[in-house]
């Protein structure tokens, strides 16, 4: 196995070798470690190295605590093996139910755990519909009619069509003629569809100075207004935090899309006063985005956790401008589920007649 594993094409560099451990370094830069153990250990050791060190270290104290030695061969009493096959072997000897893989971080778990709190965390199969989509008729590669199909071999319910306002610069961004014109698509799609719902949409550009690049006349006809910084990402995180209540003012804006901006690796994160945006957005029937591109997973896992406990609805969306990126959403649900999120935190768990009623305000 170890042989195998360091002959793989991709290596670059075997970086240590023995009988049970192998490291290598990946042509892309990536390091990878193997480690092989007994059968009986698999559990143990997958709990062991997949981590949090933090959890690990706490799941070693508890069982100190019952004169058992935990580490990555299986849970020990003196020389005997007790546990150790399966993950939820090692808990349960703990004298836990078992803890999602998402939630190990000694950021409260356990105590969950002893006081049978752990919360149902979400399942990509919770999810009934995208909001925020984009087609060739602004920056996207696939039509309209593309787009609708993909989602609908997804078994989704329904599908906002959020194409570019023209302000941003977008090439084909829509003004409000030809987003009046995409409308009448949508209706006329919807009138042969049965089992899918398309919903009017677009992402639409906040303003620096909070106002949004379309009209109240146009946005008024819309069934969702998403809406999102794409310029002045550098200014004061007072100012960025104002300028995105000010467009949540505006009765028609439904979500404020990646709130953060950020491009992992290229892009840091705006400056925002988050604990006070997401208050507004309580107090304005507005909600916010967990956007499941894996360039941005804005807002992060930590953010979400923060929704929660505000009791803040959140949506997640994929921000597919292709039908392949459509399926991205299962990154959006691993962030939800980081952050501790289960079905009922989630707006696009939803029937379509209760995405209707939360959106009141309109």
């Amino acid at each position: 196995m170890v042989d195998r594993f360091t002959a793989y094409e991709e290596v670059a560099d075997v970086l240590a070798k023995g009988s049970t451990k192998a490291s290598v370094r990946l042509k892309s830069g990536m390091q990878v470690d193997l480690r092989v153990v007994p059968e009986r250990s698999y559990g143990a050791a997958l709990l062991y190295f997949t981590g949090s060190k933090p959890h690990n270290i706490a799941l070693r104290a508890m069982g100190l605590k019952r004169g058992l030695k935990v580490n990555e061969y299986g849970i020990f009493k003196g020389a005997r093996w007790l546990a150790g096959r399966a993950e939820r072997d090692v808990y349960a000897r703990l004298g836990l139910p078992y803890i999602e893989p998402e939630l190990r971080e000694n950021q409260g778990e356990i105590e969950a755990a002893h006081a049978g709190r752990l919360p149902e965390l979400l399942d990509l199969s919770d999810i009934r519909g995208d909001l925020h989509v984009h087609t060739n008729a602004s920056d996207g590669e696939a039509t309209l009619e593309e787009m609708v199909e993909a989602a609908g071999a997804r078994g989704y319910e329904y599908i906002a069509i959020t194409d570019h306002s023209k302000h941003i610069g977008i090439t084909h961004g829509l003004d409000a003629k030809r987003l009046a014109s995409q409308m009448r698509d949508i209706d006329r799609l919807n009138a042969k569809r049965g089992s899918l719902i398309v919903l009017k949409s677009a992402e639409v550009d906040i303003l620096p100075d909070g106002k949004l690049a379309l009209p109240n006349s146009i946005l008024s006809e819309l069934d969702i207004v998403v809406a999102s910084v794409h310029s002045k990402f550098d200014l004061p995180a007072r100012a960025q935090t104002d300028r995105m209540i000010r467009a949540m003012d505006n009765p028609y804006t439904s979500i404020i899309a990646h709130p953060f901006g950020r491009l992992i690796g290229e892009r840091d994160p705006c400056q925002l006063d988050l604990q006070l945006l997401m208050k507004a957005a309580l107090e304005r029937g507005c909600y916010l985005e967990v956007n499941a591109q894996p360039t941005r997973l804005d807002l992060s896992d930590v953010q979400c956790r923060m929704a929660k406990e505000l009791a803040l609805l959140l949506a997640i969306s994929t921000d597919a401008h292709t039908v392949e990126t459509l399926a991205y959403m299962r990154y959006g649900v691993d962030q939800a589920r980081r952050g501790w999120l289960t079905a009922k935190d989630v707006l696009n768990t939803r029937s379509l007649g209760d995405l209707r009623k939360l959106f009141r305000r309109r």
